[in-house]
């Protein structure tokens, strides 16, 4: 007791020259802390014999209203001061022109879906969509895919329920328009398809393009010439080769894969085309007999052929994109380019 006025004197004096708020909580905690200066004085107080056990307990109760006032003093000064030393750093000149908004560019795939279907509408072919959410029957069956194949597997497909799945192409699309309209049919159908992969050049989601042309005098020879000139066209070269290499698919008989001459080293070999020269850009063939009993048409009549392409895979060729995971992270670093 006898160092109490002495022990006020110091902790109001700490108060008064803190200036940091991490600073005062340390000197609240040095004299009203659980082992603070002046909690320990309290502590002590039943040592005395009741008289001066009142006389001190009034004497050491002031001294903590005195320094738990000046700790609130100094709390709101040190508030306002930062306070104020905020708005000074962010204060803002309203006199200076403003920055206004950034003009947005089409997304490099988008770009690449209207480039596609300007060159197709130009030779007649018209744009149509069907549903995402696709049933067995028009993902797989109605196309001549058998029960065992491995594009039915879980590992492959999204599947909704057991009989609804994420369409894993967009050659369902073709299905629903041949139900609903009778030959001739001169179509493309572009859209977003999923597959359970993920990579540089592989996404969960991404999208495709199907060609279809049916008709009573549709061959192979008109595959060919619709294949090439939509590639000569869209890369805007003349000159750039395009070969059909034999395939399978179990919706064309026959099959074929469609390569086109590197756009990026012309033909001569570099990384891109693993030094071939040749790129792998769809996949094609004359439409399966047992699609067209399926949807209604006579085979003995009607010919067609059907070609796809992956319109992300054309979009990297075309704009020299190595990672297709790109398109889809929305950096506008990336998307900026193509303002």
């Amino acid at each position: 007791m006898q160092n109490l006025d002495t022990l006020l004197e110091q902790a109001l004096s700490d108060l008064s020259r803190t200036t940091d708020p991490v600073e005062l909580e340390q000197a609240k905690a040095r004299y009203l802390g659980k082992g603070g200066a002046i909690t320990e004085l309290l502590k002590g107080l039943g040592k005395l014999d009741p008289d001066a056990r009142r006389e001190a307990g009034a004497a050491i109760n002031r001294a903590k209203d005195a320094v738990e006032s000046r700790l609130a003093e100094r709390r709101e000064a040190i508030q306002a001061a930062i306070l104020e030393r905020q708005l000074a750093e962010e204060a803002l000149d309203v006199t200076l022109p403003g920055r206004g908004q950034e003009t947005g560019g089409i997304h490099p795939v988008t770009r690449t879906l209207e480039r596609v279907q300007a060159i197709f509408h130009s030779i007649g072919f018209s744009s149509v969509s069907g549903p995402e959410i696709e049933t067995d029957f028009f993902n797989f069956t109605a196309l001549n895919i058998p029960e065992d194949h491995p594009a039915r597997a879980m590992h492959d497909t999204f599947y909704v329920d057991a009989e609804h799945l994420l369409r894993t192409h967009t050659s369902p699309i073709q299905i629903h328009y041949m139900m609903e309209n009778a030959p001739p049919v001169k179509i493309i159908a572009p859209g977003r398809v999923y597959r359970v992969d993920s990579d540089a050049t592989h996404s969960p989601m991404f999208h495709q393009l199907e060609i279809l042309w049916v008709d009573e005098e549709v061959n192979f020879t008109h595959l060919k010439g619709v294949a090439a000139d939509f590639l000569q066209r869209f890369f805007e070269k003349e000159d750039l080769k395009v070969r059909f290499r034999p395939s399978f698919f179990p919706f064309t008989e026959p099959s074929a894969e469609i390569d086109m001459g590197c756009v990026f080293c012309d033909g001569d070999g570099c990384r891109v085309c693993s030094h071939t020269g040749w790129l792998e850009v769809g996949g094609c063939g004359m439409v399966h007999p047992n699609v067209f009993a399926h949807v209604g048409y006579d085979a003995e009549k009607y010919l067609g052929f059907a070609f796809g392409m992956g319109l992300d895979r054309l979009a990297m060729l075309k704009y020299g994109v190595n990672d297709l995971r790109l398109f889809f992270s929305n950096d506008l670093r990336f998307l900026n380019q193509f303002n």
